[in-house]
């Protein structure tokens, strides 16, 4: 009520003659209207030209912002803009009518239209400088992060490599939450009570196994004696803390080694309590130290490529200084990615991405679905991995992932698709042209993750394409709403999109699925498995459901397999092989890959200071033709030469 009473006050103003500051006028009509859920960096109007402020902006950086919007301004016929007439919906507009006709604000957005259309000289430049500053990064620097805490995976791998301990400690500890897409981000990585719990029992396990029957692993590397112990805290400490202990650190830990008489046991002492130091737990990112900073960049790399903390060769060229030149960093990273290690790594950013844990946690009703078991989950996923690394490792054009029109299929994949069983387990099988299936979105691990147990989920599908391959984040339901659709009756049988209508016809809840419903509508000849029918099949229990035997009643309905992508030019497709055809060529998935790449690696997403990053990355992976291990070394690079992380 008081927004409202300050506009009608501003409209008053406008009467007078008097043209008020954007902030207080158009910049508040247009984010109550709630253009700013969309014209964002990570919107799905992502790729426009208005784009709001991140964060909480200056309001300086707001008036440098409305004046930025004259690109949106035509100046001869200022009532033909589109910065007017999309948000009133005088033009078509996926968000539809945001500003009503005749409202204060249309008011107020035609006032400062009216303005912009006015601007000239010194301020008509700096206008439209504005957009290539924030495209340079808005004067930002990257956001450096000096220290992240082992992820579960991390944690198991470190200790392989570190104490040749395959225990796999961290599959017990509490489970990683997914933030912006994945478990490895920053701002999850607290540390509970739980979890300190889990970290002190597991180094004291780890330290009692690793010595266990003796140095059988050539863990301590010497003769027992006072100067073995030393030289054991200097080097083990080194790989520990993926650095060089400072002296104070090799006095504390050589001194609890002295305080067990028995060698072994000295050592194992100071294993257990170096494995539960911070210095272990948490990986240094960056650092101003000089003499650090190598084996910082060491660190990084490691883990970004390999899950896993450095290798002998890794802290030779950090101790021999070589990790501070580009040429240095390329050449280890070259190496690295040759390295089997790489793929492991590898796996785990698609396992993430994909979603393997909606597969492997997903129910089906077996009366409707009886090809799919515990067994049909892990192919399904298992099928994926293949899929991706074949494009990855053998050089192929990573953008395949949507158009390839081939699968990698088992016995149980075999039955959903409806192909030959091939000559052995996952053999590479072309999928027929009728099935109308290519890439990812024609597998059944995307199919039956974005499904419910009994039925489809166009939402569903939807909102993964929308978040997983554009990088677009639809706005969270309004609180309260009903995310139920109606249940059908047999005098009116429908289909899901039938069913749906309300979502379109229902203003609080067409501004988001206009967005997301028509993107799943295309998957609708794939039922809950991902198999393909040419009918929608709904069935209802007899009135006598309760007992067994009864017949149940079954409607055949046509299928409307029609869809779009609101915001991505010429998307119209009706099957995953068309989708996957535009995905396949548009400008926006080509750079989420590369941003949700970035945001794994990085452990968080992207701001508005990464953007010249973002931009070269993207650039490099085009020029390569999609070759995605071309882009896992662009970002090695330019992590490096930001200066963030």
């Amino acid at each position: 009520m008081l927004i409202r009473l300050s506009l009608l006050a501003l409209c008053a103003s406008l009467v007078c003659g008097q043209t008020p500051s954007f902030q207080t006028g158009a910049y508040a009509a247009l984010t109550n209207a709630g253009c700013q859920a969309c014209h964002n960096t990570d919107g799905v109007a992502a790729g426009t030209r208005l784009l709001f402020p991140e964060g909480n902006p200056t309001p300086a950086k707001i008036e440098a912002f409305g004046r930025s919007l004259v690109s949106l301004v035509d100046r001869l016929e200022p009532a033909k803009s589109l910065l007017f007439e999309k948000p009133t919906l005088r033009v078509a507009h996926v968000g539809g009518e945001r500003i009503k006709k005749g409202s204060p604000e249309e008011t107020v957005l035609r006032a400062w239209v009216d303005r912009l259309a006015t601007l000239s000289g010194d301020e008509l430049a700096n206008a439209l400088a504005y957009r290539e500053g924030e495209e340079a990064g808005g004067g930002l620097k990257p956001k450096r992060v000096e220290l992240r805490r082992l992820t579960h995976s991390q944690y198991n791998n470190t200790l392989r490599d570190l104490l040749g301990d395959n225990s796999k400690a961290a599959d017990r500890f509490p489970p990683e939450d997914f933030v912006n897409g994945f478990r490895n981000q920053i701002q999850a990585q607290g540390l509970s009570p739980l979890l300190i719990e889990a970290y002190s029992q597991a180094a004291e396990k780890s330290a009692q196994n690793a010595l266990r029957g003796g140095d059988t692993r050539g863990i301590i590397g010497c003769p027992p004696s006072p100067a073995c112990r030393a030289k054991f805290v200097r080097d083990f400490g080194l790989r520990a803390f993926r650095r060089p202990l400072d002296p104070a650190e090799q006095k504390r830990y050589t001194d609890l080694f002295a305080k067990e008489k028995e060698f072994l046991k000295g050592a194992q002492l100071v294993i257990e309590a170096m494995l539960q130091s911070s210095n272990f737990l948490f990986r240094l990112e960056n650092t101003a130290d000089a003499k650090l900073r190598p084996f910082a960049t060491a660190s990084r790399l490691s883990y970004a490529l390999w899950d896993t903390m450095p290798d002998t060769a890794l802290f030779a060229a950090a101790e021999r200084g070589e990790l501070n030149t580009v040429a240095g960093v390329k050449l280890q990273v070259k190496r690295m990615l040759d390295h089997p290690r790489a793929k492991q790594s590898l796996n785990d950013f698609v396992s993430q991405w994909l979603r393997f844990d909606r597969i492997s946690t997903a129910s089906k009703d077996r009366r409707r679905y009886p090809l799919f078991t515990r067994e049909t989950a892990v192919a399904m996923a298992e099928e994926a991995r293949l899929f991706v690394s074949d494009l990855v490792w053998n050089d192929k054009n990573f953008m395949e992932l949507f158009t390839a029109p081939y699968g990698y299929v088992n016995s149980e994949l075999a039955g959903i698709y409806q192909v030959p069983m091939p000559a052995q387990d996952f053999g590479r099988v072309l999928f027929p042209p009728a099935s109308e299936r290519a890439g990812i979105l024609g597998q059944a691990l995307f199919l039956a993750s974005t499904a419910k147990p009994d039925e489809s989920s166009p939402t569903a599908r939807g909102l993964f394409v929308r978040e997983q391959f554009l990088c677009q984040h639809v706005p969270d339901p309004p609180a309260g709403v009903n995310t139920n659709l109606p249940p059908f009756t047999p005098g009116k049988p429908q289909t899901n999109r039938d069913r749906m209508s309300e979502h379109v016809t229902n203003p609080g809840c067409a501004s988001c699925h206009s967005l997301i419903d028509p993107v799943g509508f295309g998957f609708e000849k794939f039922d809950a498995v991902g198999a393909r029918r040419e009918k929608f099949t709904l069935v209802t229990p007899s009135q006598a459901r309760k007992e067994r035997g009864k017949q149940q009643t079954a409607w055949e309905l046509d299928i409307d397999a029609t869809g779009y992508v609101a915001g991505v030019n010429n998307s119209k497709f009706a099957s995953p092989a068309q989708l996957g055809a535009v995905l396949g060529q548009s400008a926006q998935c080509q750079e989420c890959i590369a941003k949700q790449y970035f945001r794994y690696v990085s452990g968080r997403a992207e701001t508005a200071a990464d953007r010249p990053v973002i931009r070269k990355i993207t650039d490099d992976f085009r020029r390569s033709q999609f070759k995605f291990k071309e882009l896992m070394l662009s970002l090695m690079l330019a992590r490096e030469t930001s200066g963030g992380s």
